[in-house]
Parts: structure tokens; C-alpha cells; sequence
């Protein structure tokens, strides 16, 4: 079997990127030399596998019109007509499950920030941080995921990665900073302008004409996201293209956040997305790779529009509750409130048991939230582990905040309330069901074409099905399942899709709750729909129905 290396170098400037060229060579040429540096001989077709992930991309906006570089990929290959994130539907919760192929519970990471105190004792931390990374890596040993990635996996099997991201979640696909050895020493991942290996900047920057990262974000966010691209077809694919690439662009994300989904700016980062798509296709073209490699187009989430913004803390405080953003001197029963968007985590000080009940009274008698999740059993709640977030760092209540599905000013469907959101923008990381359905198209030698795939698929099934392409075992069972129905020459699943919902209610002296949460099946993989809850108060008319 051939082993493909990349040259990192860029297009080389100066007699050190030569050198450090020659040295890759001769990596490449160990590797291909030594045939027990492979695990297992591939079971698809494909010798390469990229992905290219579009932050917060939604399925209805793959239109001819605006994407037609994915819509001819669609065409001529499977769209995963009834795809899904993790809950919480959120950028980091959804990376780790697409480098990890795992749940929450498993992976460890449920939240793009998380209160973690070993870490961080007095605030939230951002899961993707490159200080807080290294931290968790240093307290468990190297086990800061509880899950091995897909890179980890492919470089311990002897081949290279090259992993390229304009946002920060890209470190968490392959964030060793111990690149001493074999394919690991000549993989690169470039994560929000930061690159590992640091000796690897200087052939991305060749490969954008000297220009170094973008230091602006704007919307759309066309620069940094063309300097990413750039650096991976250009820069990483120097030489030849590797076993795994992913590409992590930051649109439609950052514009759809800024104006709403939709907005005229939102289309043109869609847009843009898809010219860089486009010349993905066309570098894997110029290499003669093209016809020999999946493709894999994937969003990490959905998005929706902000109807109403609401301060979680705030209300909190005026309820009686002591609730801050920090926990600076905590006392038994004091509140951190961690806001999402579409969901707010809350951790209550000495896990006080009594305080937790009297927030879910309070957020069962408020009109904005959506289904509530908690660490201990509590009437009209459902325990974290029905979604798969029974994690040690996870919060003593989860709170999914209303929606409807009523359309914003620019005609597009899904509105909610987010936790000090303004009206009109948008968010994501809610149990609505325009943030749990996301975006996944892929096409090459192992992909059925023409195909629409209308069984329950998620993000957590593109890491065993990329596995299962390149003849690889995960060292840990993975939560996901490989997507036998849109491969060639493959049986389609024996299991059949079961579909099923479960409620929680509670009856209090004044008001009533019931909370619904929608869950489907394949076997043993389990994928959530959407959920939402009602309240009304006793002697006045019932609510209508949830949406």
C-alpha cells in the first residue's frame, strides 16, 4: 500500500524549508518502506478522505443558487437528508464528536464553555482554549478528551494529517503538542492562526503569498477564512495530499451570529463557503487525487434567530436566588450561570440539593424555558444522562430554552429565546429542531451517488465511517455507526429507525409542567430530535400546543 505524506513547507523560500522538505521525503520514504507502519489495508475504495466542515451551515441552505459547488456534490453523491448534532448543539460539544466519533458522556466535552474548577476555579473556561487544553492534558495524563480522535488514530496507524481551522475547535482534532515521532512529526494542525508544529508556520505563510493570518474577523469572514484554505490546499498539500484533511471553516457561523440566518450577509458568507469548497475540488484535481478520495461536507450544528434575549442571572437575582457569572467567593447554595445561546448551564455551589429544586420551580414557571435537565431527580426534569451529558464536569441543571417555529424578517424559519441574545440575530445550542438538524453531503469512490439518505444520521457517525474507509479500528468502541446505506457495495443497516418521545411532568399548587424530549434509534446509536416544554398556570386557558 502506498503511503501519502504531505510536505509541510509550502512553496520553499529559503535553504532551511528545503531542508526540512528533504527530511520529510524521508519520512515518507521510511514509512513507505515499512509496511508494518499500516494496521490494515483500506476497506473503501478511497485513498484519501477529506472534510470540510461549514460552522453552523443549515441543510434548507443548499440551494443551486448560492451553493452550487455543494449542490453538485450533493447530486452526485448522498445528502444526509435527516442529519444531526450532540446535544448541546453547540461548535466545540459537535467537534469533538466529529473528531471523536463519541457522545458527550464520552467524549467529555458537552459545552463550548463549561465550568471545570480544576482548571479554572473561580470562572467558565472555553473548552477549545489552547491553556486550558494543555491544562486538562497535564491533570488526566494526557486524557483531557476521554476519547482518542480520528487524527490520533490515523498517525498512530503510520499515516500523516493535516488538519486547518480558522476557529479554535480545530485544536481539539489533534492537539499533541509532542510531535516527536513518525506520522504525528509530520502532521500539522492550524487552529484560529496558531499552528502545530510552530516550525510549520512559515510554509502557510508561503503558500499565501507572505501574508500572515488575518488578525480581523469580519462579515462575511472572507479573509481568514481564504488564508485557511489557502493554507491547507497550498501550504499543507504541497507536496501530495494525506490520508485524513479537515478543513474548519468559521462561515456561515460568525455572519449568521452577527445578523441572522438568512441576511443578506449570512448568504454571501454561504457563498463564500462554497468558493472555498470549490477550490478544495479543484487542488485535489491538480494533484490527480480527485477520483480517489471521499469527500465529506459537514456542519457542526444548525442555527436559529433570536426572538427574544433574556439575562439569566439577572432574573435569577430578582427571584431571591444569589447568582453570579463567577464564583469568586462561593457559598453553599451560590449560582454560576454559564450561558450558551439557546441554553444556560447552571452550577450551584456544594451541589446545595434544595436550591437545585427551587430553580426548577423557577424556570417551570417561567415562560422561556424549554426542556430542563438535572444531576439529581427532580420532578418534571429529565436526568442528564437521557441526553447523554452525565459527565463529571457537567453542570447541576441544563436549561434548552423555548423556540417556535415562527420565521425572522428574512423568511427563514426557527426563532428562540437565548440567554442575553438580541432580537434578530442569531444562535444555536438549543433542543429546537432547526439547531438539531445540520447540514452532511459526501461524495467519492465509496459514496453512493445520487442518493438521498432519509435515516437518522449524526455527527457522531462520520468518524467510524471515515475509519471504516482508510481500514482502521478504533482503539475504543465509538458511539457512532459506519453509514453502510450510503457506501457502494455495502448492505444496507439491519436496524430500522424507532422513534420514540419522553415526557416529564410535575403538578404544582399553582401551575403545571410537562416537557417532551423526541429520540430515535439505529440499534444501539441514538440521535435527539428536538425537545420543548409547556407550563400554564391552573384556572386559566391551557397553553397551545408545542410546536
Amino acid at each position: 500500500m502506498k503511503m501519502i505524506l504531505t510536505s509541510r513547507s509550502g512553496r520553499i523560500p529559503d535553504s532551511s524549508n528545503f531542508s526540512l522538505t528533504l527530511w520529510l521525503l524521508a519520512v515518507c520514504l521510511i514509512f513507505r518502506l515499512n509496511p508494518q507502519a499500516f494496521s490494515a489495508a483500506s476497506q473503501g475504495r478511497a485513498e484519501h478522505v477529506v472534510v470540510v466542515v461549514w460552522d453552523g451551515m443549515r441543510p434548507d441552505f443548499v440551494t443551486p443558487e448560492h451553493t452550487p459547488t455543494l449542490y453538485r456534490l450533493a447530486q452526485s453523491g448522498t445528502f444526509f437528508r435527516n442529519h444531526h448534532p450532540v446535544y448541546v448543539s453547540s461548535t466545540e460539544a459537535n467537534g469533538t464528536a466529529l473528531a471523536t466519533g463519541a457522545l458527550p458522556e464520552h467524549s467529555g466535552i458537552f459545552a463550548n464553555k463549561e465550568y471545570q474548577p480544576d482548571i479554572r476555579r473561580h470562572k467558565p473556561v472555553g473548552t477549545e482554549d489552547l491553556e486550558v487544553v494543555r491544562r486538562g492534558d497535564l491533570l488526566t495524563h494526557g486524557h483531557y478528551l476521554g476519547m482518542p480522535t480520528l487524527a490520533e488514530i490515523i498517525q498512530r496507524a503510520g499515516f500523516c494529517t493535516a488538519v486547518a481551522g480558522t476557529k479554535s475547535v480545530a485544536l481539539l482534532l489533534d492537539r499533541s503538542d509532542e510531535r516527536t515521532w513518525g506520522a504525528a512529526r509530520a502532521s500539522v494542525n492550524l487552529f484560529k492562526g496558531s499552528v502545530l508544529p510552530a516550525s510549520a508556520m512559515a510554509g502557510l505563510i508561503a503558500a499565501n503569498a507572505g501574508q500572515t493570518f488575518p488578525a480581523k474577523v469580519t462579515f462575511p469572514n472572507l479573509a481568514q477564512d481564504a488564508w485557511t484554505t489557502r493554507a491547507l490546499s497550498c501550504g499543507m498539500w504541497n507536496n501530495d495530499v494525506p490520508k485524513l484533511s479537515l478543513l474548519w471553516l468559521s462561515d456561515p457561523d460568525y455572519s449568521q451570529h452577527e445578523h441572522g440566518p438568512g441576511a443578506p450577509t449570512a448568504i454571501s458568507a454561504i457563498e463564500s463557503a462554497d468558493r472555498n469548497l470549490a477550490k478544495v475540488l479543484a487542488a485535489l484535481d491538480e494533484h490527480g487525487v480527485r477520483d480517489r478520495t471521499d469527500v465529506f461536507v459537514v456542519s457542526d450544528h444548525g442555527f436559529s434567530t433570536v426572538e427574544r434575549g433574556i439575562d439569566v442571572t439577572a432574573l435569577l437575582n430578582k427571584a431571591g436566588f444569589n447568582a453570579d457569572n463567577a464564583f469568586d467567593h462561593p457559598q453553599p447554595g451560590d449560582i454560576l450561570v454559564v450561558g450558551l445561546g439557546g441554553s444556560v448551564s447552571l452550577y450551584v455551589s456544594g451541589h446545595d440539593p434544595e436550591t437545585i429544586r427551587k430553580l426548577v420551580r423557577f424556570f417551570q414557571d417561567s415562560d422561556f424555558a424549554g426542556v430542563i435537565f438535572s444531576r439529581i431527580h427532580i420532578g418534571g426534569t429529565f436526568l442528564l444522562k437521557e441526553v447523554r451529558l452525565d459527565v463529571p464536569n457537567a453542570p447541576d441543571l441544563l436549561v434548552s430554552l423555548r423556540w417556535n417555529s415562527g420565521t425572522n424578517k428574512f423568511g427563514v424559519p426557527g426563532l428562540l429565546v437565548a440567554e442575553s441574545g438580541k432580537p434578530g440575530r442569531g444562535t444555536h445550542s438549543s433542543l429546537s429542531p432547526f439547531d438539531m438538524h445540520n447540514t452532511l453531503v459526501a461524495a467519492g469512490p465509496d459514496i453512493r451517488a445520487a442518493f438521498d439518505d432519509e435515516l437518522p444520521t449524526g455527527n457522531i457517525d462520520v468518524g467510524p465511517t471515515i475509519l471504516w474507509i482508510l481500514g482502521l479500528s478504533p482503539p475504543k468502541p465509538m458511539d457512532g455507526r459506519i453509514l453502510q446505506e450510503a457506501l457502494v457495495e455495502q448492505e444496507p443497516p439491519k436496524a430500522k429507525p424507532k422513534q420514540r418521545t419522553i415526557t416529564a411532568s410535575h403538578r404544582g399548587k399553582k401551575s403545571s409542567w410537562t416537557q417532551c424530549l423526541k429520540v430515535v434509534n439505529m440499534g444501539p446509536t441514538i440521535y435527539f430530535d428536538e425537545g420543548y416544554g409547556v407550563s400554564y398556570i391552573k384556572g386559566q386557558p391551557s397553553p397551545e400546543n408545542p410546536p
